[in-house]
């Protein structure tokens, strides 16, 4: 049902006209934060695996994750703000200071879930876009410095050392098996049994006794366990022609507003793609970004399909 209703949102969003999104983008802004402010409310959001992300009714198999459709309602913001005024980007009071401000306001709300990765994201993409716009360089450097010291202060004073933990097990995953590094070294075995050309479609010995979410945070090792180092690699290739050809879109785009809005969700597929990849291969700390149009789950593939909607209604607009 997940993939079918995606499809919908998607096919929907590619007739329905991306200029629309710029008449009402504070309001969608409000709705967002409005959604994740609901979460912090005692018993109004669903609490699993001792994080509260989802709002819905207990026992009811569809819910929503205000954090992932904040990606894309961030993005249609941001894309407003500075398409209503590009001169803002030149000026720290006008453009960059609240911008900086809307990544603390998304920041402290998801962290509180508690969610790093998404609320790491969506700083990311709203960066992402502001560089796009003409950011310049020296303030690029400040907010990435800012960004870096803001999480080691919170791994510095994190009382219970959990993220202390997680940071120093993709170092050496090895050192704590049993422990911290237990997904990691799964997901290395996954890859390294799948070889060149994999165990087979569906042989997975990793997703059925062993790796924890396979089917989410680590689905790209499980891929390389069914279908080894080449279906890593057409995996990878097929990413790399889905945002060459989202660059395009963003590069012909007839206005700013959808030059900006194509851009966001460039920068927001990529930033997963590279995150998951990442720390599948224990290139990074875990994070639990899912990988675009592959992993398992409903607010995800709703998110990236609808984007993918967008992106095409964008190209129809387009002259080019």
């Amino acid at each position: 049902i997940n993939w079918r209703l995606g499809l919908i949102v998607m096919l929907f969003l590619t007739v329905f006209d991306y200029r629309i999104y710029y008449r009402f983008a504070p309001w969608i802004l409000g709705i967002s934060l409005f959604l994740l402010v609901l979460l912090l409310i005692p018993h109004v959001g669903l609490e699993r695996n001792g994080a509260v992300r989802w709002l819905g009714v207990e026992g009811f198999p569809i819910t929503i994750m205000p954090g992932e459709f904040a990606k894309i309602f961030a993005i249609i913001f941001v894309a407003w703000f500075l398409a209503k005024d590009p001169s803002r980007i030149r000026s720290f009071k006008r453009g960059i200071l609240p911008l900086m401000a809307l990544c603390g306001v998304y920041f402290a709300l998801i962290i509180k879930q508690p969610n790093l990765s998404t609320a790491l994201t969506i700083c990311m993409i709203i960066v992402g876009i502001m560089f796009v716009a003409g950011l310049r360089w020296i303030y690029l450097g400040g907010m990435a410095g800012l960004g870096i010291a803001g999480i080691l202060f919170m791994i510095l004073t994190d009382e219970e050392g959990y993220r202390m933990k997680r940071l120093l097990s993709f170092q050496d995953p090895f050192a704590d098996p049993q422990g911290t590094g237990w997904q990691v070294i799964q997901s290395l075995y996954a890859l390294g049994t799948g070889g060149l050309t994999g165990v087979g479609l569906g042989k997975s010995i990793q997703k059925t006794l062993y790796l924890p979410e396979p089917q989410n945070d680590f689905i790209f090792a499980i891929i390389g366990e069914e279908l080894g180092y080449v279906g890593c690699l057409l995996l990878i290739l097929a990413y790399v022609v889905l945002i060459w050809r989202c660059i395009h879109i963003a590069l012909n785009a007839p206005d700013m507003f959808s030059m900006l809005l194509a851009s966001g969700i460039t920068i927001m597929i990529g930033v997963q793609v590279l995150m998951n990849i990442a720390v599948a291969t224990s290139s990074m700390p875990p994070t639990g970004v899912t990988l675009p149009f592959v992993s398992y789950g409903g607010n995800a593939l709703l998110l990236f399909m609808g984007s993918a909607g967008i992106m095409l209604n964008i190209s129809r607009h387009s002259s080019v």
